[in-house]
């Protein structure tokens, strides 16, 4: 298993390449000055903006600021915000912990909700639970998450009053109430994410456990006398989950661009709002190092699946 990951990551590293040199690229020749701002105040001197482009390189050919750039950032420098004027990675780090609380909580709750529904569902289809778990799923990924977002905002914050819409990271409690207050204020988000990947993945449980439980090898484990539950679950839920696993790793990434979306909705500072900031701002440091990382997170998940490919069926060999 160690040369399969090893040739894996080899594989991977030629992709990410030509990942940021395609992301570099495109960035650069889009239109717009990162300086503009400094160019339109009176109290900048003509000289001083003239020597902060020289030394950040932004007059250099686009090649030459590419091999500039990669060259930082395999030493670990990522660059340095124009707006913010602080470096990247710490801009970065400051944002991330947030968007992966949201990202990770919405990820249990949409496997928590996923994977007995769609089961069950398969177990019992066409019945009045299916009808309307579909029914449901149907309506949940139909929807798109800033409509479900402003939805429950009118609901639960305006109507209701029971949850704050406006996320707060500078809370002033401690203790039990800081954790009270978070929990709070990470329900809406974490639900509309959670929730409407969930519908999407119910689908797909749903339909891969229906083909796998009319194989003969299920008719024979049942036909030894094994129990219905034991046969559902070790049997045909175990084999169904392969497929799901190839599309959950493949939607891991897009958790992350629905967080852009849902960050705005709520005013969560994450990584979604840093990078729509970035983008509003032509702050181009900050968007190619978000866009980079999000494009290493598809061929890092990528690799996970297939790793969880020979955990699920023992047929796959690392080769």
């Amino acid at each position: 298993m160690g040369n399969y990951l090893l040739r894996r990551l080899l594989i991977a590293l030629p992709s990410l390449l030509g990942i940021s040199l395609v992301l570099f690229t495109v960035l650069a020749l889009a239109p717009g000055d990162p300086f503009e701002e400094l160019a339109t105040n009176p109290n900048v001197p003509a000289e001083v903006r003239l020597a902060l482009r020289a030394q950040l390189g932004l007059d250099d050919p686009v090649w030459q600021r590419y091999v500039h750039w990669l060259g930082s950032m395999l030493q670990g420098h990522w660059g340095f915000s124009f707006v913010s004027r602080i470096d990247v990675d710490t801009l970065i780090w400051q944002r991330l912990p947030v968007t992966a609380a949201i990202v990770g909580a919405s990820l249990v709750l949409a496997l928590v909700v996923a994977l007995p529904v769609g089961v069950l569902a398969a177990v019992k289809p066409y019945s009045w639970f299916d009808r309307i778990a579909s029914t449901l799923a149907f309506i949940g990924f139909s929807l798109p998450t800033f409509f479900i977002g402003l939805l429950f905002i009118l609901l639960f914050s305006i109507k209701l009053d029971w949850l704050p819409f406006v996320f707060r990271a500078d809370l002033q409690e401690t203790g039990w109430a800081w954790w009270w207050e978070h929990f709070k204020q990470s329900i809406m988000p974490v639900s509309v994410l959670g929730l409407a990947l969930a519908a999407s993945w119910m689908r797909y449980v749903r339909s891969s456990v229906l083909d796998v439980i009319r194989l003969d090898y299920v008719s024979t484990a049942r036909s030894k006398g094994l129990s219905e539950r034991v046969v559902i679950l070790k049997h045909a839920v175990r084999n169904a989950l392969i497929p799901v696993v190839t599309l959950v790793a493949l939607q891991l990434p897009q958790l992350f661009g629905g967080a852009i979306v849902t960050e705005q909705i709520f005013r969560i500072p994450g990584i979604g709002s840093l990078l729509i900031d970035a983008i509003l701002r032509n702050d181009t440091p900050v968007i190619m190092a978000v866009t980079f990382v999000l494009s290493a997170l598809v061929i890092l998940f990528n690799l996970l699946a297939d790793v969880l490919y020979g955990w699920l069926d023992p047929r796959i060999s690392y080769r």
